[in-house]
């Protein structure tokens, strides 16, 4: 959890020039598999799309503002994207131009920020470029 309060406050910072969306994919930590002690829910293995979709609402609820979708049941996101079990990406004009570790050891919030704080000065600095005719 204290991961998804960081990528909260993070989706809150950036509003300004990032569009946030987060992809819930397979449970990391099922109730009935592999329990983490930390879990503020108790979610069991998604065994249909409707499980899923329930679990993704939870997750809609810690992180207020930025859209979320889930994979679909054969974990198409997932694999291409290379989550197990998350991962932070941007994507500018269809292409991927940042890709964090995997996670929980390569999941660094701090990376994230650091691009967004290049990219945002980059975006001012070329807005303030004044033409002279």
């Amino acid at each position: 959890m204290t991961r998804l309060k960081a990528f909260q406050r993070l989706v809150g910072q950036y509003t300004d020039i990032a569009d946030s969306l987060l992809v819930y994919i397979e449970e990391a930590h099922p109730s009935d598999g592999w329990v983490s002690s930390d879990a503020p829910y108790q979610i069991p293995k998604h065994r249909c799309l409707e499980d899923r979709l329930k679990a993704a609402q939870l997750m809609k609820l810690e992180v207020p503002g930025c859209l979320v979708v889930a994979d679909n049941m054969d974990n198409a996101s997932n694999a291409a994207y290379g989550a197990y079990f998350d991962r932070l990406y941007i994507l500018h004009e269809g292409k991927v131009v940042y890709q964090g570790g995997r996670g929980p050891e390569g999941y660094k919030i701090s990376e994230l920020r650091t691009w967004l704080d290049r990219y945002r000065n980059s975006v001012r600095n070329s807005r303030s470029v004044v033409i002279h005719v």
